[in-house]
């Protein structure tokens, strides 16, 4: 047996415990689109276009594509070589794909090869083009029970607006490379009586209707199934040894694929329609320029005038919607040639290219994904009956001054996967992978939800995540856009900012008091006004003479630091970013593709570099350099706002859709990626600034998309110092965890307003236990750093604080598990209790990791809390080490217990069953603890057993991942037994083995 060395450990018995030694705020809503407002949103939205689409797979054109055979293989070969080149392939297309037409394969696609093709023909009556539609959809089943489903236009006919296929960005997010295909498949065609045999209520008696893909990982086991039906086109995708499918596609016939064509080919009445819009926004727009009869100076981030005499342009009183609502099934062609919304014109030069689909999920009531919203964590109905909303939820990222909540309205970032779950039927998810704007409604049925997903561009390409549990979707999930990057383990304590700290004085006392009180924090942040006249890379020599020193002298204490670099770019001759990037052609372009794209943000006139390119990203990563971000040290990260991208004189506050990237494509098709693109260099420019590219970055931003969790942390943007806020904030975080980013957080405290001391003491609780921990304020709010309430309110936060850094090991562990494993680090509460239904809806309370539920309070006067313990563990309290809760003979309920929760009081609990690691010595920094010893606090189950892990390395350095630096310790305690043991396992990466004689026994 392994002995516990150098470790306190506390039991926590079932029975006994033993130790054993504000103002008014509202976003401004005239600037930020309805779906009313939205031409393609408008047109399709429910069945208004249904009559215009009804798809039919072609018989003749199925073509089966055998896993492991010759050809497959060769095929995936040639793939795989041909992407590690070029990122394409175009040898074995015609073969492989099995296509009698010319059209050459999709350029952009990467990943395994089609198990299964075929063509889709629109047979309605009447189509949007007025001519014969087909398309062409591609199956690939893959490996761990995932199946991609593309559907695209048919590309190379000579002459068409669709000749070259449509851009579609494979290489920007998908983790393409750690792709597998199934590796075996079995076709079961039309008219097959295998068909009736396995899904007879579906396909009864029409078997020439319906046909069926079987596929898995092992020779003779195939664990899932996809039926296709033919006429109209729909898939099912059903679980080994399941009669109802997990997911269900296309059955309300709500898909459409608006296939391109040139503005000669449009239908008359289309034409007349947009000439009649033109006419409309010419007046309009007339009346506009009357309205700016001052001279604007500039604009504020909610995109309202400044002008020369000082006065703001007023906010508009948001009227009825511009454009009639339609009857059901009326069609409606205005605007798809050209769009307008306020003042700003999109020329839309190729027309309506929309898609949609409609995805159900059986025997489900409960819906979860789709972030940033600020809502519930569950999807309320936004159609039928029932629905909470009138709006669908919006994705496209926004900067979106002073949200409000419970609303659809699109915010920052987002994740267009939607995940999910039934006692019944598990866990499953889709993600429908478009970066263009997209639109969802979601609906309650009778016995299942339903969503459809419209998007403005790019193609139909679905995700079918089958799961069965949570941690399967999250495996699954990863295998698609990666897992969370482990971040360095200081960015996990506590950070301190505010707009702005003014100078190096202002630091260093805000630094000091820390120290003076013992307050424990690990990061000191600037906003904009530390550099020179807000040119990012530079400092402003009056109020920061003395950078690097003043980064030393922080680190001395074991401090970093972090400033803030947006992506907008000052328009200034003489400032060596612009002049450089301008000279090499790196900023994106305006709609004629001539001339640099200029906006307006905190600058002033700027100008936007194209960080869809790699040559930018690469340039952009080489201004980290010591030798060109001057006043930079090792201990200096990074902060990216602003990267939605934010355009305060822009339609919704951003870019227009019309303007090109270098490339030469359209904003609209890559706004969502924009983000995570300038997210992801800023990370690559702080690794290749040190020698060796062996220090992890830290990188916070607000704008995301799918895949963001590889590279930095998130945060929750503009919050409000209001109780609704707080409140909101779980609900929020969790429903990022869902979309598979973990390190994120809400601003302890609300940016904008004065938190009172009640709510500031609430808010650091809370924030205590989130993924990511920072307090924050818009500089027109009062000073708040801890000390600014009180000594008694001090010492609260204080305590809040310490406690988090007293959990850091057991937090370290969880992140690392997330990087591993793809799990969320902030879970709800669904995905530990999978089987209580009653805690399907929770929201206001969580786990982190397994083994910890935590309840934050969020409202005034609070002094008890009620708190659901699922019964099927034992519960207690992780201060008092009290039992709270006993598990229950019923595993599947929840003991709901009214607890004690004054202002000095947070509640959170350890799972009976657990081993939480914590480190005790009070230290100011998490640097400081590197090598304080561990605490083990062991919470026994009903059995008086308990299991958990520890990971440990260096803690900064890519070790862990390069040379095998890590070690894993994993105990047991078992204290009903006669031995009555206590045991620990630790496994020693390679890295780490030769030095194992060097670590302090006192680590373990």
């Amino acid at each position: 047996m392994n002995q516990v060395r150098g470790a306190l450990i506390v039991l926590l018995l079932p029975v006994v415990a033993l130790l054993l030694p504000s103002g008014a705020f509202a976003v401004d809503r005239s600037k930020f689109r309805t779906c009313q407002q939205t031409s393609f949103c408008r047109r399709h939205r429910a069945d208004h276009s249904a009559r215009l689409y009804k798809y039919k797979v072609e018989k003749d054109s199925i073509h089966f594509h055998l896993p492991n055979s010759d050809e497959h293989k060769a095929a995936e070969a040639q793939k795989n070589k041909d992407q590690q080149q070029k990122g394409l392939w175009s040898s074995l297309s015609k073969r492989i794909l099995g296509d009698d037409s010319d059209s050459p394969l999709d350029p952009y696609v990467q990943g395994t090869t089609p198990t299964l093709t075929g063509i889709l023909s629109n047979t309605a009556t009447e189509t949007s083009t007025k001519k014969k539609e087909q398309l062409k959809f591609a199956l690939h089943a893959m490996e761990d029970g995932l199946v991609r489903v593309r559907v695209t236009e048919l590309y190379g006919l000579e002459g068409s607006a669709h000749e070259k296929a449509r851009v579609t960005y494979d290489d920007l997010v998908l983790e393409h490379a750690n792709f597998a295909a199934a590796a075996h498949a079995l076709y079961i065609p039309p008219g097959d009586d295998k068909l009736k045999k396995a899904y007879g209520d579906l396909v009864q008696d029409n078997l020439d209707n319906f046909c069926g893909l079987e596929y898995g990982d092992k020779e003779g086991q195939h664990s899932m199934a996809l039926l296709v039906r033919l006429d109209s086109f729909a898939m099912y995708l059903f679980r080994e040894g399941e009669n109802t499918p997990v997911m269900v596609f296309g059955t309300q016939n709500r898909m459409h694929f608006e296939i391109r064509r040139t503005k000669d080919g449009a239908s008359e009445g289309e034409e007349e329609k947009d000439e009649e819009n033109a006419n409309d926004g010419a007046e309009k727009n007339d009346g506009e320029e009357e309205k700016y009869e001052k001279e604007i100076v500039g604009y504020w981030e909610d995109g309202l005038a400044i002008y020369a005499d000082g006065t703001r342009e007023e906010k508009k009183v948001v009227e009825e919607d511009e454009h009639r609502k339609l009857t059901e099934t009326e069609l409606d062609t205005r605007d798809m040639w050209e769009e307008k919304f306020s003042s700003h014109v999109d020329s839309k030069p190729f027309g309506p290219m929309s898609v949609g689909m409609d995805i159900s999920f059986p025997k489900s009531e409960h819906l979860f994904g789709l972030p940033e919203h600020a809502s519930s964590a569950v999807l309320k109905p936004t159609q039928g009956p029932d629905s909470h909303y009138t709006e669908p939820y919006r994705l496209y990222n926004l900067d979106v001054f002073e949200y409000e909540l419970d609303e659809t309205m699109a915010l920052y970032g987002n994740v267009p996967l939607v995940v999910s779950h039934s006692a019944e039927m598990g866990t499953a998810g889709m993600f429908w992978f478009n970066p263009s704007e997209t639109f969802v409604d979601v609906e309650q049925g009778d016995g299942d939800v339903s969503t459809h997903f419209l998007s403005e561009s790019g193609v139909v390409d679905i995700f079918m995540i089958p799961g069965p549990s949570p941690a399967d979707v999250y495996r699954q999930y990863a295998h698609l856009t990666g897992t969370l990057s482990l971040p360095p383990a200081f960015s996990l304590g506590y950070h301190q900012c505010r707009w702005n700290y003014k100078d190096e004085k202002d630091v260093y006392q805000v630094h000091e008091n820390f120290e003076e009180l013992d307050y424990p924090y690990d990061v000191l942040w600037l906003d904009i006004e530390h550099t020179d006249g807000k040119r990012y890379f530079t400092w402003d020599k009056n109020l920061f003479p003395n950078p690097e020193e003043m980064q030393k002298k922080l680190w001395s204490q074991g401090r970093r630091m972090v400033t803030i670099i947006d992506p907008h770019i000052k328009r200034d001759d003489g400032y060596h970013i612009h002049k450089e990037a301008t000279s090499k052609g790196l900023y994106i372009k305006d709609k004629d593709g001539k001339k640099d794209f200029d906006g307006w943000c905190w600058p002033g006139s700027s100008s936007y570099l194209d960080f869809t390119q790699e040559k930018v990203r690469n340039w952009w990563a080489e201004q980290f350099s010591f030798n060109k971000y001057k006043g930079s040290t090792e201990s200096l990260f990074t902060w990216n706002d602003m990267n939605e991208m934010s355009v305060f004189n822009g339609p919704e506050v951003t870019m227009q859709k019309d303007t090109l990237n270098l490339d030469g494509e359209e904003h609209r098709e890559w706004h969502n990626l924009y983000g995570m693109m300038f997210h992801r260099a800023t990370g690559e420019g702080q690794v290749k600034r040190i020698d060796g590219d062996d220090i992890r970055p830290f990188v916070l931003s607000r704008a995301f998309f799918a895949g963001s969790q590889k590279y930095g942390a998130i945060w929750t943007g503009d919050n409000l110092a209001e109780w609704s806020h707080l409140e909101v904030a779980s609900p929020m975080l969790l429903s990022l965890n869902v979309g598979a980013l973990s390190f994120v957080g809400a601003d302890v405290g609300g940016f904008f307003g004065n938190p009172d001391a009640e709510l500031m003491t609430r808010w650091m609780q809370a924030g205590a236990y989130q993924p990511f921990f920072r307090g924050h304020a818009h500089h027109d709010a009062k000073r708040r750093e801890p000390w600014m309430f009180g000594d008694e309110t001090m010492r609260r936060l204080r305590k809040a604080a310490m406690a988090r850094y007293a959990l850091l090991p057991h937090w370290y562990t969880v992140f690392h598990e997330a990087s591993v494993t793809g799990m969320p680090v902030m879970r709800t509460m669904w995905m530990e209790y999978p089987q209580t239904a009653q805690l399907f809806s929770t929201d206001d309370q969580y786990m982190i990791g397994s083994d910890l539920l935590v309840k934050p309070v969020t409202g005034p006067g609070v002094t008890e809390t009620t708190v659901a313990f699922p019964t099927k563990d034992t519960w207690y309290d992780v201060e008092t080490l009290a039992v709270v809760s006993q598990a229950g003979k019923e595993e599947t309920g929840v003991n709901e217990i009214t607890v004690a929760s004054d202002i000095d009081k947070i509640p959170v609990y350890q799972r009976g069953g657990s081993v939480v690691s914590r480190k005790l010595r009070l230290r100011r920094s998490s640097q400081m603890m590197k090598t304080d010893p561990y605490t083990l606090y062991i919470a026994l189950d009903k059995e008086s057993k308990a299991a958990g892990v520890l990971y440990m390395d260096d803690e900064e350095t890519f070790g862990h991942e390069k040379r095998n630096e890590y070690a894993e310790a994993s105990f047991s305690a078992d204290l009903g037994s006669k031995s009555k043991t206590i045991e620990s396992t630790v496994s020693v990466g390679s890295g780490w083995t030769s030095k194992v004689d060097e670590l302090k026994p006192q680590r373990m």
